[in-house]
């Protein structure tokens, strides 16, 4: 007999430790001791289920079987030694044709192990079912050899594993597109590994901020880029150099923008070291830069901390092209805008406004240019057909503006 007072003193433990609750501990337990009962009594085919009474510690034992007829087994009998050759075959017979959409699926063989006739089901239990499960007691024990108690403590870690990893998923399924905080743990081949708590995040090389450097036990935030279900553990896919994170960013310090009274409508960024963002407002009196900059540019100030005194732009959208290819030119001043046809425009800025237009290396016209989704031709207002190096900026071939890198959720 088990000690129950020590057995639930540890389920509690491991529960608290693994974040799952107290039932999913004693099932997984149930389910190692079931297996540890078929690899030392059962046969191979047959499945066995446990039941751990927690208040006497009784362990019982059942034999599950499935109500079949022909409908939905195949009853052709095979020699002795030939089923499990058979069995071989069949499965890569059904892993082909599961490729095959015109093939119907082929009925398992009959295996008495684990299936019992609809007539004989009626014998037992009259009101039986097709598919309906029939349990037969099995005899209780309590030792078991070395191997099977080997498969029982397998068992039991697989089943942990597999619920641990669950509850994180369903903790975490969602949260794309939304900030995290976590601590940096580890770094692996340029990979920046995340600690979240219950879970561990990575954010890849190219998803971290250019220049950026990181320090163990450092804590900061990140944008949740994705939640990958295909993997051995959940993978939690991180990113600062996103132009989303700074939107989100600005909704956690913003009430306005979380409350939807001011929209980022377009973001261009260039990580590390400089952001634009073109915002509106939906409601009368509200301004929506104001908004974003803060009483004395707290709030623009928090998110530059975070992003290490990155760069932002704060302009205001406009439906009208020339008015917001003017804007987003900030804080150079525009004397006007040109609009030509395929979406390019030519700006005309006072002689000492140019470099301040263009920027440097080019970088302010080409972030417009991004913003907008226009191409940008940059020039003074006193050569106006002098072409200025570094001052035509458009977007790649096949790249759109703004919202490329700003989809909806």
């Amino acid at each position: 007999m088990i000690n129950v007072k020590d057995l639930a003193k540890a389920i509690k433990q491991v529960a608290d430790e693994k974040g799952l609750a107290p039932e999913t501990v004693v099932d997984a337990i149930q389910s190692s001791i079931a297996a540890a009962y078929k690899k030392e009594y059962g046969q191979r085919g047959e499945i066995v289920r446990a039941e751990l009474d927690l208040k006497t510690g009784l362990l019982r034992f059942w034999r599950v079987k499935t109500v079949v007829d022909e409908t939905t087994v195949r009853l052709d009998e095979k020699e002795e030694g030939e089923e499990e050759a058979e069995e071989k075959k069949n499965k890569t017979k059904e892993l082909k044709k599961s490729t095959e959409l015109d093939d119907e699926p082929r009925l398992p063989r009959y295996n008495p192990d684990r299936h019992i006739l609809f007539e004989e089901a009626k014998a037992v239990k009259p009101d039986s079912v097709l598919g309906e499960e029939l349990v037969f007691p099995l005899e209780s024990r309590e030792e078991f050899g070395r191997i099977a108690a080997q498969a029982a403590k397998q068992a039991i870690f697989q089943k942990l594993r597999e619920s641990e990893r669950d509850s994180i998923l369903k903790e975490w399924r969602g949260k794309e597109s939304q900030v995290a905080s976590g601590v940096v743990q580890r770094f692996e081949r340029g990979h920046v590994y995340i600690d979240l708590g219950r879970a561990i995040g990575v954010m890849f090389a190219n998803e971290s901020i250019p220049g950026e450097h990181y320090r163990t036990g450092e804590r900061l935030r990140f944008l949740v880029l994705a939640v990958q279900e295909d993997t051995r553990l959940p993978g939690i896919i991180l990113s600062r150099s996103h132009p989303k994170f700074v939107s989100k960013l600005f909704e956690l310090e913003v009430p306005e923008v979380a409350e939807g009274t001011v929209e980022i409508k377009l973001i261009a960024r260039e990580p590390g070291s400089r952001t634009k963002l073109a915002v509106t407002s939906h409601a009368d009196g509200v301004d929506p830069v104001g908004a974003l900059v803060g009483q004395r540019g707290t709030r623009v100030m928090a998110v530059n901390n975070e992003l290490g005194q990155e760069k932002i732009d704060i302009i205001e959208w406009s439906e009208d092209p020339e008015k917001f290819i003017a804007n987003s030119l900030s804080p150079a001043k525009v004397k006007s805008v040109e609009a030509l046809p395929r979406r390019e425009a030519r700006v005309y800025v006072p002689e000492d406004q140019l470099s301040l237009a263009i920027g440097r290396g080019g970088q302010n016209v080409r972030l417009a240019a991004k913003l907008t989704g226009w191409k940008i031709d940059v020039r003074s207002q006193t050569r106006p057909e002098e072409v200025q190096e570094g001052g035509v900026a458009g977007l790649p071939e096949g790249e759109a503006g703004g919202k490329e890198s700003f989809d909806e959720e």
